[in-house]
C-alpha cells in the first residue's frame, strides 16, 4: 500500500521533530522544507497528498507560497499553520481555499485528525453513514408495516430522501439498491393508503393541506402590510430536488418552518396548478369558471388563467391586498423580471411560476443528449441544482431578500420515473397523460391502478357519460397494445407526473425570512 505523501513547510521544521516522528510511524512519509520557494519547486517535481504550511516565514511568506502552490496543483490540499489568529490572515487563507487551519502550538493529534478529516474523509464518511444506514433501515422496514396517517407517510418519506441523499455520496451500489427496494416498497404502501383516504378527505376536517387549500393554508397567514411576500412556485419540483436547491436559498434566507402538503389527482399541473391558485378542486372551476376552465380533451393551453383565478380567489377570501403574478417559461422572461424586480417593492404578494424543471423532465423524454444526463434521480437533482445556482430564478430570491420580503418556495406536483408499462385501451378521445386516463370505454388492469367511476366523487370533472379517471400506481405508466413494445421503449425511464407515489404527491412548501 502506497504511502501518505505529506510536505511539511515551516522555517522552524527542527523543533517539530516529534511531530514527525509520530507521524512516520503512522506510516506517513514526511519531507521538509524551511521557506516558501523551496516548497513551491518540491510541489512541481513531487506528488504529494497534501501540504502543512507555516504563514509565517522569512521570504515569501505563506500566504504568497499558497497562492503559487495552488497555480500549479489547484487541488492539492493546503493546511496553513499559524501562530497569528489575526481575522484578516484566516480571511486570506479561506479564500485561498485552505483544506484546514490550525494554531500554533499544534499537537501531534491535532496533526493527525486534520490528515483524517482531509485525506480519508470518504472512507471515514463510507464507514459511518453504511453503518447508520443499517441501523436505519430496520426502523423504516418496520414504521412501514405500521405507518397510518398523511403525517406519518410525509415523515417517512422525508426519511427516505434523506437516506437517499446521504448513500449517493458513498461508494456502496448495494446500499442504494437497497433503498430504492424500500422506496418501491413504500410506495406500494402509499398507493393503498391513498387509494383508502383519497375521496374522504375531500369532504372531511382531517385532512393535510391540500392543492385546493395550499393558499388559505399556508400562504395567507404569511401575508402582512409590514412585509412584502413573495411566493415562488417551481413546477414539477420533487422534494428531494427542493432538499439539494435548498443551500442556495440559505445564503439568503432563514427557514422558519416546513410543511410539505398533498397534491391532488391528478398529479398534473392543469389540475394541481390550478387549484392551488383557485382554492377550488376542478370540478368546482369548471362550474364557477368555465370561462377559465379546460379539460383534458379541449383544445388550447390549460393553464393560461391562473392570475384570474388567484384574482378571484384573493376577493372570495376578502384579502385587501396588492398583488401580481409572473410567469416563467425561457430565460428571456426570468431574466426580465430579474432585471425590473425591484418594481414589486409595493407588492404585499408576488407570486412568480418558474418552468423550468417541467421543461426538464418533458426534454428528458423528447432529447437524447437529456436522456444521456439523466440517466437515474441523482442525475436529475445534479442537474436541477446547476440550471438553480445559475439562474435568474437565484438573482430574484436575493433580490427580494434585499427588498426585505418574505419568502415561500412550493410546488404543484412531483414526477416518478417511470419503469413499468401497464395496457390501457380506450377510444380515440381519451386524455394522453401517461401517469392517469379518463375517457370512454377504457379497459385496464384493476391491480394496477386507483379507478374513480364517477369522477364526481373526487371533484373533478365529467368529460363524456361514462368516463371514469384511472391513476395508475408506483413506477406504472399506462401503453397502449398496438405498437406496443415502440412505445415502452421509448417513455421507460422517463420522468411523468399525474399519478400516485410519494414523489408525485408529497411535496414541499417552506416558508423563509430573511437573514
Amino acid at each position: 500500500m502506497r504511502k501518505i505523501e505529506i510536505l511539511w513547510v515551516d522555517d522552524e521544521i527542527d523543533l517539530l521533530k516529534p511531530h514527525i516522528i509520530f507521524l512516520e510511524k503512522k506510516n506517513y512519509n514526511i519531507t521538509t522544507c524551511t521557506n516558501g520557494t523551496d516548497a513551491v519547486d518540491l510541489v512541481d517535481d513531487t506528488n504529494f497528498d497534501i501540504v502543512f504550511l507555516d504563514e509565517n516565514m522569512p521570504g515569501i511568506s505563506g500566504l504568497d507560497a499558497l497562492n503559487l502552490i495552488k497555480q500549479k496543483r489547484p487541488n492539492l490540499p493546503v493546511v496553513m499553520i499559524t501562530k497569528s489568529e489575526e481575522e484578516y490572515i484566516m480571511e486570506e487563507a479561506i479564500g485561498s481555499k485552505i483544506a484546514d487551519y490550525l494554531i500554533k502550538p499544534v499537537n501531534p493529534n491535532q496533526i493527525l485528525l486534520s490528515l483524517k478529516k482531509n485525506l480519508d474523509h470518504s472512507r471515514l464518511i463510507t464507514e459511518k453513514t453504511t453503518l447508520n444506514y443499517q441501523q436505519e433501515f430496520r426502523k423504516i422496514a418496520m414504521d412501514l408495516s405500521m405507518v397510518n396517517t398523511y403525517q406519518e407517510w410525509t415523515d417517512l418519506y422525508k426519511r427516505l430522501i434523506h437516506w437517499e441523499l446521504e448513500l449517493e455520496n458513498i461508494d456502496d451500489s448495494n446500499l442504494l439498491e437497497i433503498l430504492e427496494s424500500q422506496k418501491s416498497e413504500a410506495n406500494t404502501h402509499f398507493f393503498k393508503f391513498i387509494k383508502k383516504n383519497y375521496q374522504d378527505w375531500l369532504t372531511s376536517e382531517d385532512k393535510p393541506t391540500m392543492s385546493h387549500t395550499l393558499f388559505k393554508d399556508l400562504i395567507v397567514p404569511n401575508l402582512s402590510k409590514d412585509q412584502g411576500l413573495l411566493v415562488v412556485v417551481i413546477d414539477n419540483l420533487r422534494y428531494d430536488q427542493f432538499r439539494v436547491l435548498e443551500p442556495y436559498i440559505n445564503n439568503f434566507y432563514r427557514k422558519e418552518t416546513e410543511h410539505s402538503y398533498y397534491s391532488i389527482l391528478p398529479t398534473a399541473t392543469q389540475y394541481a396548478r390550478n387549484a392551488i391558485f383557485s382554492g377550488l378542486m376542478p370540478s368546482e372551476m369548471e362550474k364557477r369558471h368555465p370561462n377559465y376552465w379546460k379539460n383534458d380533451t379541449d383544445e388550447g393551453g390549460k393553464n393560461l388563467f391562473e392570475n384570474e383565478f388567484l384574482t378571484e380567489q384573493i376577493k372570495r377570501l376578502n384579502l385587501n391586498i396588492k398583488h401580481e403574478y409572473f410567469k416563467i417559461t425561457s430565460l428571456k422572461n426570468g431574466k426580465d423580471l430579474e432585471e425590473n424586480y425591484n418594481a414589486t417593492k409595493q407588492n404585499d404578494l408576488t407570486v412568480v411560476v418558474y418552468n423550468f424543471v417541467d421543461m426538464l423532465s418533458h426534454a428528458k423524454t423528447e432529447m437524447e443528449v437529456i436522456k444521456e444526463l439523466v440517466g437515474d434521480d441523482k442525475a436529475y437533482r445534479s442537474l436541477t441544482v446547476s440550471w438553480f445556482k445559475n439562474s435568474p430564478l437565484l438573482s430574484i430570491i436575493q433580490k427580494a431578500k434585499e427588498l426585505g420580503q418574505k419568502l415561500i418556495i412550493t410546488t404543484d406536483h412531483g414526477t416518478i420515473n417511470c419503469k413499468t408499462p401497464t395496457k390501457v385501451i380506450g377510444n380515440k378521445n381519451i386524455s394522453s397523460n401517461l401517469r392517469y386516463k379518463t375517457g370512454r370505454s377504457l379497459s385496464y388492469e384493476n391491480k394496477d391502478v386507483y379507478d374513480v367511476k364517477n369522477p364526481k366523487d373526487i371533484f373533478l370533472p365529467t368529460v363524456a357519460i361514462n368516463s371514469p379517471f384511472i391513476f395508475t400506481k408506483e413506477d406504472l405508466f399506462f401503453a397502449y397494445p398496438n405498437n406496443f413494445n415502440h412505445f415502452v421503449k421509448y417513455y421507460r425511464n422517463t420522468y411523468q407526473h399525474g399519478g400516485i407515489s410519494l414523489e408525485e404527491i408529497i411535496i414541499p412548501c417552506a416558508v423563509y425570512n430573511t437573514k
